[in-house]
């Protein structure tokens, strides 16, 4: 008998130990991801909510943590080197001991501290016991990997125990958007990843700290894992000092109010916030509302990609059905993990809808969510996300209508009904040498600007915030241009015409005009859909956002033209375009995703944001604020009237009274004459299935069978044989210029 075997037959201990320890690697664990409700009371927190349970002083102490969490995202903004950290795309937050979101900072983004739930619960249940890693006082932990938790890897988070007399007591968190993370493409957010192991930096949770100092070892890896070294450590210090700063604040909540009324009051937090959310939900009337939205890219070539969604409302719950959305990309990193659609729509329900419930995770403890798996929102393992946001959002906006048409039909109003806010991230990614000579990549703040949609009773704001992080900073450009060679020449200017009309129009977005000077090699990517079909509609009659494109004017120099002879620039982008100032100059337009591109001095990249939706009737705005709008350039004479039917004086901009009545009259008169039979509309415009001309993914009329790609291929949903994989699409102009090139020979076969 070999050593391997006892006598009886059995493996020996050592054996078996080695055998446990043989497992390919730890997963992200399905039952913790896919749990986004509230973990059971532990039996010390019902310890604790029995000896404090007075509302009063609960409340006290709640308020008192919360300071302390704002105190340290207010820390995290002004010590923070990232572009993230600077202008409000970050955020700190208390959570229980089992993990769960309890108070978020009233600034910054929801939808981080939301996710980082999913790592400490990771931590707590593999890391807690193991003797290789083990969770004490002093230790830091450290995630980006958008799997186990996060929105896209560029994200990076830290967390931190918080513990009381050598009991675990809560968690401290702090996440910033990084930008840098050595993916193929400076800036985090990989257009070009056709797999994970394109997307730079993927740091599962792990232990990055020890007694409260960064292990040496663990630092200096991760420095020479990105573009920017002093940046991941910098902002690695910055985070875990916040979280000392929070921990610091639990301890003093401690010594003035008891450990039993600060885990109480974490608790009961989360709890009575699931019970106020499902109190305002059986306020709403039941009943089923769809919205089904598309995206026009995967961000290497044009698709159209369907974001589908059912959502039912009945008693206290809501149901949130996107099953028939568009299959997975295997080889594309737009997909989005449904973790992160959960933790966008938190930020939808907290900040468009409830702004005065606490922002912590109880909030959708009440909401039950569907996805086919896999699918574009609910992606394999092995399947990249980088670019989530381009699935992501479009999913926050079709469940933005959804919600605003329950809201709409509730009698009882507590929440303004507004219409879809512009939700793409229409701004610059840079990398490369700096005139400093120093390597970067990172994101400009104009990510910051999206436009508000309309209320029923008002217009929307312009470039106010993105939906992600309301209370969020544009940035300063002076502060951008002493630390990277480019120049926004135009900034922050409306577009004319980029409007979303309505008897409300949605709030503007801006443009931007930049050049690259003082650097050998330095380039741009964009990462943003909307230049084939709009981002998002308007509501109840409203129009959605205009189309907007990338354009590039080359073979010039701006610099030495506003030297020789400023006079002949523009300074718009339809003036620029339309008149084409420069002679020798290129003129192009594209659309609104570029891979990483070196750029040359002096040449132009022009883009805009986008706009909010309208709301109601354009013939229902009131000519005075159409021509508010056209004495602030907002929109054009062909708009007034084209679009609003006003009547006036192109020179005094005096309105016509009547006639703008008559000519609206008219233009009603109109829409009845070229009006029919619903049951004739549908008959003419409902075609049988997707057209031809473009690759279309996604559900058709039966949300159980998908299209990917042909419109004569339906799949069983999640069961796509065999699964979506793109062409290269450099591969693709290849072999449409070679067989061109064959036709014009006259040959076939000949290379």
């Amino acid at each position: 008998m070999g050593d391997d075997m006892d006598i009886l037959g059995a493996v020996p201990s050592a054996a078996k130990k080695f055998l446990s320890e043989t497992n390919l690697y730890l997963a992200p664990d399905p039952v913790i991801m896919n749990n986004h409700g509230l973990e059971q009371r532990t039996a010390y927190e019902d310890q604790c909510i029995g000896k404090e349970n007075d509302p009063v002083r609960l409340e006290i102490v709640r308020e008192r943590l919360l300071a302390g969490v704002n105190e340290s995202y207010d820390m995290l903004e002004n010590m923070g080197a990232a572009p993230g950290a600077k202008w409000g795309d970050c955020v700190s937050a208390v959570y229980t001991a089992s993990g769960d979101l309890s108070l978020a900072s009233s600034g910054g983004v929801v939808i981080f501290c939301n996710l980082v739930q999913y790592p400490i619960k990771f931590i707590n249940k593999y890391w807690t016991g193991d003797a290789t890693v083990g969770v004490k006082q002093g230790d830091v932990f450290i995630v980006n990997d958008a799997r186990y938790g996060q929105a896209h890897n560029t994200d990076q988070s830290m967390m931190m125990p918080v513990f009381h007399e050598g009991v675990l007591v809560a968690w401290a968190g702090a996440t910033v958007h990084e930008g840098e993370n050595g993916a193929i493409e400076p800036g985090g957010m990989p257009s070009l990843a056709e797999q994970i192991w394109d997307e730079g930096l993927k740091m599962s949770p792990f232990k990055v700290a020890e007694n409260y100092q960064l292990r040496r070892d663990l630092v200096t890896f991760l420095q020479n894992s990105v573009r920017e070294p002093k940046l991941q450590y910098s902002d690695m210090k910055v985070k875990m000092y916040v979280c000392r700063r929070i921990e610091t604040r639990i301890h003093e909540a401690i010594a003035e109010y008891g450990v039993e009324a600060v885990v109480a009051s974490l608790r009961m937090n989360l709890e009575d916030t699931d019970a106020e959310v499902r109190r305002r939900l059986q306020e709403w009337p039941d009943g089923t509302v769809r919205h089904a939205w598309w995206t026009d890219g995967t961000l290497r070539e044009n698709v159209q990609i369907k974001i589908n969604l059912e959502m039912t409302k009945k008693g206290d719950e809501l149901i949130l059905d996107y099953r028939g959305s568009s299959p997975e990309f295997t080889n594309r990193s737009n997909n989005s993990l449904d973790v992160t659609v959960k933790g966008m729509l938190a930020q939808l329900f907290l900040t468009f809808l409830w702004p005065d419930i606490p922002r912590n995770q109880g909030v959708l403890a009440p909401m039950t969510f569907i996805f086919d798996n896999p699918s574009v929102l609910k992606p394999g393992f092995g399947t990249p996300s980088a670019q989530s946001m381009m699935t992501v959002f479009t999913a926050w906006s079709a469940a933005q209508v959804a919600v605003m048409k329950f809201i709409y039909s509730n009698p009882q109003k507590y929440t303004r009904v507004v219409a879809p806010w512009f939700n793409m991230i229409n701004t610059f990614l840079f990398g490369g040498l700096t005139q400093h000579g120093e390597m970067v990549g990172n994101v400009c703040a104009d990510i910051n600007g999206m436009g508000g949609g309309a209320l029923a009773d008002r217009d929307g704001q312009h470039g106010c915030a993105p939906i992600f992080a309301t209370m969020s900073d544009l940035g300063e450009q002076e502060f951008i241009e002493e630390e990277v060679p480019f120049i926004q020449i135009v900034s922050k200017k409306m577009m004319t015409d980029n409007q979303g009309f309505g008897a409300h129009r949605g709030g503007m977005g801006y443009q931007m005009i930049l050049a690259m000077r003082d650097s050998p090699a330095f380039g741009f990517m964009l990462t943003a859909m909307g230049a084939k079909f709009p981002n998002v509609p308007g509501l109840f009659g409203g129009y959605g956002c205009p189309t907007y494109p990338l354009a590039r004017v080359q073979n010039i120099d701006v610099f030495n033209i506003l030297k020789t002879n400023p006079g002949s620039f523009r300074y718009s982008i339809e003036e620029l375009m339309n008149e084409r100032p420069f002679a020798d100059a290129v003129y192009s337009t594209h659309p609104m995703f570029l891979g990483y591109t070196l750029a040359q001095r002096g040449e132009l990249y022009m883009i805009a944001q986008g706009t909010g939706g309208g709301f109601g009737d354009p013939l229902d705005r009131e000519p005075a604020d159409v021509m508010r709008d056209m004495d602030e350039k907002l929109i054009s004479h062909d708009v007034a009237w084209r679009i609003y039917r006003v009547v006036y004086d192109k020179t005094s901009l005096r309105v016509d009274v009547e006639a703008t009545k008559a000519a609206r009259n008219e233009a009603r008169r109109e829409r009845i004459v070229k009006s029919k039979p619903y049951k004739d509309f549908v008959a003419e415009w409902v075609q049988p299935k997707p057209s031809a001309k473009v690759p279309y993914y996604g559900s058709w009329d039966d949300k159980t069978m998908v299209h990917a790609g042909s419109p004569d291929k339906l799949h069983p949903a999640a069961q796509i044989n065999p699964p979506v994989m793109m062409a290269n699409p450099l591969q693709v102009k290849i072999d449409k210029l070679q067989a061109e090139l064959t036709t014009l020979r006259g040959t076939r076969g000949q290379a």
